[in-house]
């Protein structure tokens, strides 16, 4: 039995609301204002996937995953950087604070083989799909793509700081959780 010890990081290519399929793809989904949602299966779900009952997410890379999805970017053209729906900053500071609770919670290192973009996955994969999650955040329209996954490595670290001291801590709210600071 193997056990949780990466994080993928992925868009929905939707709306900036999670539906049921991307509920069903992914542990967490982050809508436009920053709220999480619970997916359908629990991290605990990809440490076996040979049951057919976990997150499908990371195609060839989901055992011992956890799958993290912003909602948004459905139709990004990556030349035109243009979509009706983009990611934002928001979702980006809650991304990110949710990774890095996460790699808490399961003792998961903060670096580029346990902390990835789907984008950072496909192009180590023998044969890639082309996958472009996460290749643009429009907030930060000059970042180059081979440096958001550092980028974003970057601000999980920073929260992951300030969740150990004790400033941000996870609140349920309903049906979604969302992050709040206590500074």
């Amino acid at each position: 039995m193997t056990s949780l010890n990466k994080i993928c990081l992925h868009w929905t290519a939707g709306n900036l609301n999670p539906c049921d399929t991307d509920l069903n793809s992914y542990h967490f989904c982050v809508d436009g204002n920053g709220k999480i949602y619970a997916g359908t299966y629990s991290p605990e779900d990809n440490i076996n996937c040979y049951d057919g009952r976990y997150a499908k997410h990371c195609g060839g890379g989901n055992t011992g995953c956890i799958g993290i999805s912003l909602c948004g970017m459905a139709g990004f053209n990556l030349n035109k950087k243009e979509t009706k729906y983009p990611l934002t900053q928001k979702q980006i500071e809650t991304l990110c604070c949710l990774t890095a609770y996460l790699t808490l919670k399961y003792g998961i290192l903060i670096n580029e083989k346990s902390v990835f973009t789907h984008y950072e996955f496909d192009r180590k994969k023998a044969k890639p799909e082309g996958k472009i999650d996460i290749t643009y955040l429009p907030y930060l329209p000059n970042l180059q793509i081979i440096r958001i996954g550092g980028y974003l490595r970057n601000k999980a670290e920073w929260y992951r700081k300030k969740i150990k001291e004790g400033k941000y801590k996870l609140e349920k709210k309903g049906s979604y959780y969302e992050f709040i600071c206590v500074c």
